[in-house]
């Protein structure tokens, strides 16, 4: 059965997250990111937070630091702007997706300029 609240929950999460992360976070080790999708378990006390973040290995290191130690911050002041009585606990992923898709158009632009110079 699908759950239709943690689904809701997870995409209103979203939303804050990234709007905390723009305008309320201050650590410089939280780069360019972007939260690419939460989902929450089906009994709302776990929230994955998926994201990306613009840079090298070390800035994602150091981006991944940042937003672990901001989980009691974003946890506050979720629990202040969503009417949710309980806020999950946050564990922060990166989303590989982005990265293994640019990587699959890379081998597919490095295949046809072979091709074209096999030609």
């Amino acid at each position: 059965m699908d759950h239709p609240r943690p689904h809701r929950v997870g995409e209103q999460m979203q939303k804050e997250i990234s709007a905390l992360l723009l305008k309320g976070l201050k650590d410089p080790r939280v780069g360019f990111v972007t939260i690419t999708g939460v989902s929450v378990t089906p009994d709302m006390h776990l929230a994955r937070v998926h994201y990306t973040v613009y840079g090298d290995d070390k800035q994602r290191a150091d981006t991944q630091k940042g937003l672990k130690s901001a989980v009691p911050f974003l946890r506050r002041e979720l629990s202040r702007r969503m009417r949710i009585r309980y806020v999950p606990d946050l564990i922060f992923e990166f989303d590989k997706a982005l990265e293994y898709g640019n990587r699959i158009d890379s081998l597919l632009r490095q295949l046809k300029e072979d091709q074209s110079s096999d030609d």
